[in-house]
């Protein structure tokens, strides 16, 4: 008989085969405590692990001959994966035997019943949803047809961490359709006998993972995983498909009161009810307006917070795991290291419905490449040196880093490495802490000191300094009949002062930066921003003729920081000079929560006038075939397709700090940077000549949407893709982000920043007075007839992009 004391060369039986059994095996072979690991049956991977060997006859319904090999082992510790045979009492059978256990006995039927462990709650105080409990169709079907609030159907049985079905709609009949799926047409089996219909909560979802002896609990930190199938939580569940911690809505405040309020009296419950737990403890968590609540217990490792949280772990598997089997957990630390773990989910097609196995897998040389990263095999076999797909989930990219945004970069490139056929992962893992909607924590306490703005996050004295600090600026951008002050309520303009003593045409125009100012928060630099602002709002007025005036921003923050306020606004105030206008003022607001730490989203509106008896643009009126297209260079990107250069530069093996492929004598992030070019000084005069008939500003669309926006409805825009040199940065980007050349003609400006409509005898004119002011003038094509329900737009020998 085994001693259940031993501390050293442990020799531990590790039951499962999955993504999560991996992971535990390989955070065990790291503990100096173990000699031995036997995982039974394991994967196509556990068996490579330092100090592990698989079992493959074995299968965790085996409970006898588990039991067997367990003693002619000499195993000193069973670790127990899925949950069926913990539900079906396999620590009672190998603990009666004298083989240690890490895994609860009675209390399994937390998870076994969701009926009993919904009744629990009640029993004990512990907050949820209501519910009603039903082993009868037709009076759950009654019950459901009562009810006045949106319910969730749950099957009460194991079903694999599927038994749980949203009705698609808040329609009486979606929830019917969902209760028959699971009570009549048996769609997850004998576990939809009894089902729990529950209300529905709203809130985010979180994970904890809690090493409990029976008395002492302590968790690892807050996870949140992905469960449906497709991007945007779209289709059915499944047995998870992405996860990442910590994550940003559990503050300590939350996590404390999770402990009291939920988790203690949890375990202290189960104890008084002559069923103490002992094992791992997963508790669902929804984070609602009223506090947080219990989804659902689970009495086992999750899969794949598991692969998440372990490498985490700072600290000894193995003897966190003897301490909770033989009572002594408050003695042994369980703590966490600093810094964000993302794992990403592949799937075979088809999953979580039918799907095929014995699909080959392979993995490239530098899969894990990058200092920790990891693949943990879920649904894999192998067979003759031939690695293959043997389940629903085949595999997962973990990766560790100091922040989550550098993890799920890291996690995504180890998941392209990765091929098999029909292979379906997420790519939104991670989107609820990126988009920042996070639900605040409630502690339900009365606030013991008195609260002030600053507290809640708002300096007034770090808004009052910027100010002081920016008047200077917004000043030294002054133009004749403008008149403001930053720090009032507005500024005006006097058009007679201005120069138009008649009433002039008034043209304004709104944009931001969008996703460009994360790239300025990366690379820490702040002062050209700001002239990506005013070249966005400047260069949309210009293209109705007229000359931009005055400008105001809009900058709103998580938390000002005075110096990098400074410093946008000196980007803002140089952009209005290259553009001669006025920064009549702004708005600058603290949201705090609402978004990203650190971050801050720019906007601004901007208005401008024509002279009295200026046409302004376009003259669809004049515009006509044979009428020339040209095209002005731009400085690079300038501010649109940025959320999908993040995802290039992010999937690629480089970092924002490495030297540019298309540029070696500059940094990937501060090339990116490069501001928008402003064309307001090389364009108004030619506008005032009237020697131009229409112009596009190059945006979001690229030259495809944009070019038709100024033409007349029978006339098309045919560019010839060959009449320039596409600048190198979108060559990189296109081939790096393996992104379709349509794709790229509609996302970016590919060198192109603003289009000319001018007639074929003036082309010579404004070339000579664009290159005179510096520019660099190309012909890209010309204006044709448009056949009726055709396109806008024609890139001819577009494929020779395809080439680079």
């Amino acid at each position: 008989m085994a001693a259940n004391t031993r501390k050293e060369n442990l020799r531990i039986l590790l039951i499962g085969g999955g993504a999560r059994e991996h992971a535990l095996a390989w955070k065990l072979s790291q503990s100096h405590l173990v000699k031995t690991i036997f995982c039974a049956p394991g994967n196509g991977a556990t068996g490579n692990i330092d100090k592990a060997q698989n079992v493959p006859h074995l299968s965790p319904d085996q409970h006898t001959d588990l039991l067997a090999f367990a003693t002619e082992s000499d195993v000193d510790l069973v670790v127990v994966g899925p949950e069926v045979p913990l539900v079906a009492g396999i620590v009672d059978l190998f603990e009666s035997a004298g083989r240690q256990c890490f895994g609860p006995k009675a209390a399994a039927m937390m998870e076994g019943s969701k009926t009993f462990a919904k009744d629990f709650m009640t029993r004990h105080r512990i907050p949820t949803a209501r519910y009603r409990n039903f082993h009868d169709y037709a009076e759950a079907r009654d019950y459901l047809e009562s009810v006045d609030y949106d319910v969730v159907i749950k099957a009460a049985g194991l079903a694999a961490g599927k038994g749980v079905i949203l009705p698609s709609s808040d329609s009486k009949q979606s929830m019917h359709d969902a209760l028959r799926a699971t009570m009549v047409d048996r769609q997850f089996g004998s576990a939809g006998t009894e089902v729990v219909i529950e209300e529905y909560l709203e809130g985010q979802e979180l994970s904890f993972l809690s090493f409990v002896d029976g008395y002492t609990v302590k968790s690892l930190v807050p996870a949140q995983d992905h469960k449906q199938i497709f991007d945007h939580d779209q289709g059915p569940n499944t047995g998870g498909m992405g996860c990442y911690a910590p994550t940003p809505i559990a503050s300590e405040q939350l996590i404390e009161e999770v402990h009291r309020t939920i988790l203690q009296p949890t375990v202290d419950g189960m104890r008084k009810e002559r069923m103490p737990f002992k094992g791992l403890l997963f508790t669902g968590i929804m984070v609602t307006k009223d506090g947080p609540k219990v989804l659902e217990y689970n009495v086992r490792f999750g899969d794949p917070e598991t692969q998440t949280l372990l490498p985490l772990l700072n600290g000894d598997l193995a003897e966190i795991m003897l301490a909770c089997t033989n009572g002594y957990l408050d003695a042994v630390d369980v703590k966490c290291k600093p810094g964000s773990c993302v794992t990403v989910v592949a799937a075979a097609g088809g999953y979580p419905g039918s799907y095929s196995k014995g699909d080959p897998i392979t993995i490239d040389a530098d899969a894990c490449g990058a200092e920790d990263t990891y693949i943990f095999h879920a649904g894999t076999s192998l067979a003759s040196g031939t690695l293959a797909t043997a389940g629903g989930r085949v595999i997962a990219a973990t990766a560790v880093a100091p922040d989550l945004e550098t993890a799920l970069s890291k996690a995504y490139n180890t998941m392209s490495k990765i091929h098999f056929e029909n292979m379906h992962y997420r790519k939104d893992i991670a989107h609820r802490a990126l988009s920042h909607h996070s639900v605040p924590a409630s502690t339900h306490q009365r606030p013991e000191v008195p609260l002030t703005y600053a507290a809640a996050g708002v300096s007034i004295d770090a808004g009052t300094e910027l100010v002081n600090r920016i008047k200077s600026l917004a000043a030294s951008t002054r133009q004749f009949g403008t008149k403001s002050s930053l720090g009032g309520f507005g500024g005006q303009v006097d058009l007679a002062a201005a120069g138009y003593e008649q009433s002039p045409i008034i043209s304004s125009g709104v944009d931001g930066v969008g996703t460009k100012s994360r790239l300025a928060v990366r690379m820490n630099k702040h002062d050209t921003i700001g002239i990506d602002l005013v070249a966005m709002v400047a260069n949309d007025i210009l293209t109705e003729g007229a000359e931009p005036l005055w400008l105001m921003d809009t900058m709103n923050l998580h938390k000002l920081d005075v110096e990098i306020g400074v410093s946008i606004v000196e980007g803002v105030a140089n952009g209005c000079i290259q553009a001669n206008c006025n920064l009549a003022g702004g708005e600058t607001a603290e949201l705090g929560d609402v978004i990203k730490e650190g971050h801050y989203i720019l906007d601004a509106s901007c208005s401008g006038a024509l002279r009295k008896g200026r046409k302004p643009l376009p003259r669809k009126d004049e515009i006509q075939t044979g009428d020339v297209l040209v095209g002005l260079r731009s400085s690079g990107p300038h501010s649109n397709g940025y959320s999908l250069i993040h995802k290039i530069v992010e999937r690629s093996d480089l970092a924002f700090s490495s030297p540019a492929p298309w540029d070696p004598s500059i940094s990937v992030g501060l090339s990116l940077l490069t501001p928008t070019k402003i064309y307001v000084r090389a364009l108004l005069g030619l506008f005032e000549q009237e020697l131009v008939k229409g112009a596009a500003h190059i945006t979001g669309g690229g030259l495809v949407e944009n070019i038709p926006r100024i033409l007349p409805a029978g006339l098309k825009a045919e560019v010839e893709a060959t009449s320039w040199s596409v600048p190198e940065v979108f060559r990189w980007l296109k081939k790096e982000g393996k992104v379709e050349k349509e794709e790229m003609a509609r996302v970016f400006n590919m060198g192109i920043g603003m289009v000319l409509v001018v007639a074929e005898g003036h082309v010579g004119e404004v070339t000579r007075i664009l290159e005179g002011k510096g520019e660099n003038v190309v012909r890209i094509g010309g204006l044709a007839e448009r056949d009726e329900g055709g396109v806008g737009c024609v890139i001819h020998d577009l494929e020779v992009w395809d080439r680079w």
